[in-house]
């Protein structure tokens, strides 16, 4: 597809990308809420948590919205997004990754941007409730990565999934931790860290035998996180391994339903990578959309409801 010319305008204070990326991540109130909480055991014998709102009317509809890093399902981005489906006649489901939903999780390993398997446990378990006949699938940043990945790394999907969404997305994970290490970016690489290394050391208190507290004090950048811990966790032998084979940039050709991604030309977490033209040009499916502003996840608008959920509510129901 062409890539999208895009109708969003920033409020003048929202231009600057730094502004508008700290405003929605710290500032903003969502009047939004799940209803219930439900744990899915895994089939490792892991769990992950679910966070459940629903439509007013019985739907047969549903969305499953994918956090970013350091993130969960409470985030004021995903609320939004909740907020506005539900009130659509779809139901919402927001995935809560290992060990993000305030409780530490059974094994060693936790989730990464590649861990599609989980997804697809979610979607297993979901459709053994022979509920819903049209899902789709929403990710932002890190859970951006995941979904593409997962939409173009199998040859088919399930004829129930129909459209997707990713927001302010990286496509090449590696490219991304470098704009991330610019002096520019220090204040969101200093909370990163401390929010990581935080859950390490829970982790740490958990398995003694796998990390040392000295180890994870030793850290001092989140590519050594990954070295650490991400890769490793994981079954990847470095960090640069785990950015090569999870990055979606590879699989975005593969793509075969609708997918809107829409990443901000300011998003100073992004790179040339995370703005594929190319194969958006020759894609049916890949939907490509660059506002000149955003920053990360910050399409704010001068309402309540911010652009990016306005414009996944849009594509996904055009889609239909």
């Amino acid at each position: 597809m062409p890539v999208i010319k895009s109708n969003y305008t920033a409020p003048p204070l929202f231009i600057n990308a730094h502004i508008a990326t700290i405003y929605a991540a710290t500032l903003r109130k969502v009047d939004f809420k799940s209803e219930k909480r439900e744990r899915l055991e895994l089939k490792d014998g892991d769990f992950l948590d679910l966070d459940w709102a629903f439509s007013k009317t019985e739907s047969k509809k549903l969305i499953i919205a994918m956090h970013g890093l350091a993130g969960n399902a409470n985030r004021p981005y995903m609320l939004g997004m909740g907020k506005i489906f539900t009130e659509n006649n779809w139901d919402y489901c927001g995935m809560n990754f290992r060990s993000c939903s305030g409780e530490i999780n059974r094994l060693y390993r936790s989730y990464n941007a590649g861990a599609t398997e989980d997804l697809e446990e979610v979607l297993a378990h979901i459709f053994s409730k022979n509920k819903y006949d049209q899902i789709a699938l929403i990710g932002f940043s890190l859970g951006g990565n995941l979904l593409l990945k997962y939409l173009g790394e199998r040859n088919e999907l399930p004829s129930q999934i129909k459209a997707a969404v990713a927001v302010s997305t990286p496509c090449d994970l590696g490219a991304s931790l470098e704009a991330l290490n610019l002096p520019k970016n220090k204040l969101y690489t200093n909370r990163f860290e401390k929010n990581l290394k935080d859950q390490l050391f829970e982790r740490q208190l958990a398995f003694p035998k796998e990390l040392e507290k000295h180890q994870i004090s030793a850290c001092n950048s989140l590519l050594a996180i990954d070295e650490l811990y991400t890769s490793r966790a994981h079954g990847y032998a470095s960090a640069a391994e785990y950015y090569e084979k999870c990055s979606c940039l590879q699989f975005l050709p593969n793509i075969k339903i609708p997918t809107l991604l829409l990443n901000a030309e300011n998003d100073s977490f992004l790179t040339s990578a995370s703005f594929p033209k190319k194969i958006a040009e020759k894609s049916s499916f890949l939907h490509l959309e660059i506002p000149k502003h955003g920053g990360h996840v910050g399409f704010i608008q001068h309402k309540k409801m911010y652009y990016q959920e306005e414009r996944a509510l849009q594509f996904i129901q055009n889609q239909l």
